[in-house]
């Protein structure tokens, strides 16, 4: 019996209690990451704690009930919803109003999981791979993080007192932290400068006195079905074009959290059930969340932590916490408090998440030894970046082409996928080194899956 069965076999005779004690903490651990995400792009976080159970589920039953992953919210489309909103407002629109455009968009990058799905099944995940290698994959996740650092920075404007004491208390409890503290550092850090903010009057608590216990996590004029009650269609397709590309980044990050529970378990889950089932429950969830105005979603590297600390490998803990999520998204009491949060907090918190996001492509680079001395890499990498950048604070966002617009993730992504494509000299093999192929992670403590 290999040293993962044991850890199930023990979880199974832990009783009721711990393992409800255990699928609360996995809630916990994911819970910091999940809930900034509608906080930072104004989604409904009713929506978001649902959607988060309701996915984490059926991921659950598309991959045989086998693999212990939580999904959560996914930071990776905060650009996309930026650039949808700032669309929607040279229509005229709101950002409430832009929203649910963005989320059709999210819809539609959910379809590429399942291309990309049906695409390793029928041919093998090596020779669908090589069309997005790190030199590709590496600079758009660059990409989303530094043209996301815009919005930090005016929200730390605010106060950066507080924005520095939540950085302050991320970069402790992530580098001294012990046990549990150490899991959940975004967590700590809202909640320490939340707190303080609060005690100096700088929060706003009207709103959570007049919301009610319990009520709906969506509503209708929130969710993707309402955009086609009167339609604005070219937003439509810019909000696709726009988002669509960002699932290549997302799918690298999908591929390399089943690579870290399968090293931390001790089970090949890219075999069995494989990497194409678990594409598919990410996708699907992704899309199912989007159409009720919820972000989408991916597994999440925090929980993977947990799984690393406690070496209870049980799926039925993980389902246990995504059914937590559930119930507290039936309180929109709950849903106030966290969006009395203040502006300086979320600022704080983001700068060291969209860091962490450029940091993680640069990673993803390094490990896998991306050869600058070729000029066809540093070519690709160096339009991949300056479109993405420089249309993102040259041009508005985006930029026109007559029938429709083009953030610059988009036209970023587009070309670097496009140039590698046709350039020769390509020489990345996936699977040939795994370490590297897992590079590509969003978690705020990356050190905790070796």
């Amino acid at each position: 019996m290999t040293n993962s069965q044991q850890a199930i076999y023990d979880a199974r005779t832990l009783g009721r209690g711990k393992m409800l004690t255990l699928g609360l903490q996995h809630m916990f651990a994911m819970f910091g990451a999940t809930v900034l995400v509608p906080v930072i792009t104004g989604l409904s976080m009713s929506a978001t704690l649902l959607f988060a159970g309701l996915g984490t589920l059926l991921f659950h039953l598309l991959t045989k009930m086998r693999v212990p992953a939580f999904l959560g919210s996914s930071f990776a489309f905060l650009g996309g919803y930026a650039a949808v909103v700032a669309m929607g407002a040279q229509e005229g629109l709101s950002a409430a109003e832009s929203l649910p455009y963005a989320c059709i968009g999210v819809f539609s990058a959910g379809i590429i999981y399942f291309i990309l799905a049906g695409l390793i099944a029928a041919f093998g995940a090596k020779k669908v791979m090589r069309f997005f290698p790190p030199i590709v994959t590496g600079p758009i996740i660059i990409a989303i993080g530094l043209t996301l650092s815009g919005s930090a920075i005016q929200n730390c404007n605010s106060n950066w007192w507080i924005a520095l004491l939540a950085i302050v208390i991320i970069i402790v409890c992530n580098i001294w932290g012990k046990g549990m503290i150490k899991i959940i550092p975004i967590l700590l850090g809202v909640l320490g400068s939340y707190l303080v903010a609060a005690c100096f009057g700088i929060c706003d608590f009207s709103a959570v006195k007049e919301a009610a216990w319990v009520g709906l996590p969506f509503q209708w004029e929130n969710t993707a079905f309402h955009v086609f009650a009167n339609p604005n269609w070219g937003l439509v397709v810019s909000a696709i074009i726009a988002i669509v590309p960002i699932s290549l980044a997302t799918m690298m990050e999908h591929i390399g959290d089943m690579c870290a529970i399968s090293s931390t378990t001790g089970i090949n889950y890219l075999e069995d059930p494989g990497l194409h089932r678990t594409l598919m429950g990410d996708g699907l969830a992704t899309m199912i969340a989007s159409l009720f105005g919820a972000p989408a979603n991916t597994t999440y590297g925090e929980n993977t932590g947990v799984l690393n600390l406690t070496k209870v490998y049980d799926p039925r803990v993980i389902r246990i916490a995504a059914v937590f999520a559930i119930i507290l998204s039936f309180c929109p009491k709950f849903s106030a408090l966290i969006a009395s949060m203040p502006a300086s907090t979320i600022g704080g918190v983001s700068l060291v998440l969209y860091g962490m996001i450029s940091a993680v492509g640069v990673r993803n680079i390094v490990e896998n030894r991306v050869d600058f001395t070729k000029s066809r890499n540093v070519i690709v990498m160096a339009l991949i970046l300056v479109l993405a950048i420089g249309i993102k604070y040259g041009a508005g966002d985006a930029i026109n082409l007559g029938f429709t617009k083009l953030s610059g993730l988009a036209v970023a992504a587009l070309v670097g996928i496009i140039l590698n494509a046709v350039l020769p000299g390509k020489d990345y093999e996936f699977g040939a080194n795994p370490e590297a192929d897992k590079a590509v992670n969003f978690e705020i403590n990356p050190s905790l899956r070796k």
